[in-house]
């Protein structure tokens, strides 16, 4: 929601605000977006920000497995292993000459042949939200998230495609104790869109929605109070952010207005065909969602498919867990291959960190920074193709190892990002989006 903050009030709210700190603007369906502050990432893109002509990606789809999916269980399994390390699970074939995954991936055994399947991601630590802000970002901090997510990055740098944001997480960004992979010095006008969940019942963005019943009479008499109230702060307050805001809020109701912006997360208008592909699930119809909204101009967008982590009791939850993921990132893979979006999107799936190679005392597997799967495609990335390796417990990178900060900087390369630009941190201080990793080049053709 568009929020405009005075000082000296008196009235409190259960949230602790005062009705006179600030006001809410929800007349065009404003709430949410932060849209003043996203506006603003356009004007700092125009200033600033630039892509390189040479760029392989348009898109990025960035499917991020919060928790930590067990790459014993699912992309590297370990059959010769003693039980306690290769699980309950047995392996099956691919269309990959010689590749083999779990038994509970059937529908991405079919469709190996299009992506590359990175067995080697690698690095040392152990904790969900150190580990997250590390591998969205790729440059590691402390767990409050020093460094701008990717994502953010690729905001700043890119701005704004006709009126739909540049960033957009679905439902919303990671979350453990606190939100995760946000846009750090950057700001908060380079934080993700939060598209919320497209599979529940009536799917509408808020954001993108005149509120329930009111005319264009009432819009137009609650645009003109806004635009009093504003022009009683800028008196007031006499600042560039407020000084500069009709331009952003101009553009905010052309977003809100906007057939564009609408369309691109008008999920219901897919085939129930296709929605049934995907499978009607908060993951399945947020990949659906993602597909759209890079369809139609988003630059990077999040899909938080969370919940692996698995402690105890790994295969029951596991039985229900991989065939959902099994429906829905295969048909994703196909849905963008068979529409020639790969061309030009770059798909990275991928979590925090695998699982450890022994299984617990509560039968399940703890955190495992030194050994994870990944997945990538489209962009040029090879298809078929397997890079690096573990050793036989699945424990320790022993080929190529894949970092953070690799993954990183070969997600800003295919956007044609340099991910050694210095940005300016709000005291001007200048700061490498990354301060080291390179482009993983043997995935690309």
């Amino acid at each position: 929601m568009l929020d405009i903050f005075f000082k000296g009030s008196s009235t409190r709210t259960c949230d602790g605000k005062t009705r006179r700190d600030v006001l809410k603007v929800g007349s065009l369906g404003l709430a949410g977006l932060t849209l003043p502050g996203l506006l603003r990432a356009e004007a700092a893109a125009r200033a600033g920000g630039s892509l390189s002509k040479g760029a392989k990606a348009k898109s990025v789809v960035l499917v991020y497995l919060g928790g930590g999916l067990s790459h014993h269980d699912s992309f590297d399994p370990k059959p010769e292993a003693g039980e306690e390390i290769r699980g309950k699970y047995t392996t099956i074939g691919t269309n990959v000459s010689g590749l083999q995954i779990s038994e509970k991936l059937p529908g991405m055994a079919k469709v190996m042949d299009r992506i590359t399947l990175v067995r080697s991601g690698a690095h040392n630590n152990d904790h969900h939200e150190t580990a997250t802000n590390w591998v969205m970002s790729g440059r590691f901090g402390t767990p409050f998230g020093d460094y701008p997510a990717i994502g953010a990055v690729v905001a700043h740098e890119a701005g704004f495609t006709g009126n739909v944001p540049p960033y957009v997480s679905v439902p919303r960004n990671p979350s453990f104790t606190w939100e995760l992979g946000k846009s750090a010095f950057l700001g908060g006008r380079f934080e993700s869109f939060k598209a919320g969940d497209p599979n529940s019942a009536n799917y509408r963005v808020q954001d993108l929605q005149p509120a329930g019943g009111v005319s264009a009479k009432q819009a137009e008499r609650r645009e003109t109070l806004l635009q009093t109230v504003d022009g009683l702060a800028k008196r007031v307050e006499g600042n560039d952010q407020i000084a500069t805001y009709d331009e952003f809020h101009a553009r905010a109701r052309d977003m809100v207005l906007s057939s564009e912006a609408r369309r691109a997360f008008a999920i219901d208008q897919e085939s129930e065909k296709l929605r049934d592909r995907y499978g009607r699930t908060t993951p399945g119809q947020s990949m659906l969602l993602a597909r759209r909204l890079v369809e139609n101009g988003v630059r990077f967008v999040t899909v938080n498919y969370g919940g692996w982590d698995h402690h105890g009791k790994i295969f029951e939850a596991l039985d229900k867990k991989l065939p959902e993921f099994d429906k829905a990132v295969s048909a994703l893979i196909e849905d963008l291959d068979g529409r020639g979006m790969f061309d030009d999107t770059l798909l990275v799936v991928m979590g925090e960190f695998g699982r450890g190679p022994k299984i617990n005392k509560d039968a399940g597997r703890d955190h495992w920074g030194q050994a994870a799967s990944l997945l990538f495609a489209g962009a040029g990335v090879k298809r078929g193709f397997v890079l690096g390796k573990t050793d036989k417990h699945g424990a320790f990178a022993t080929q190529r190892p894949v970092s953070p900060a690799d993954v990183a900087y070969t997600i800003l390369d295919a956007m044609g990002i340099d991910p050694r630009k210095q940005l300016k941190t709000p005291d001007g201080r200048p700061i490498e989006i990354l301060d080291q990793g390179e482009t993983v080049k043997e995935m690309f053709a």
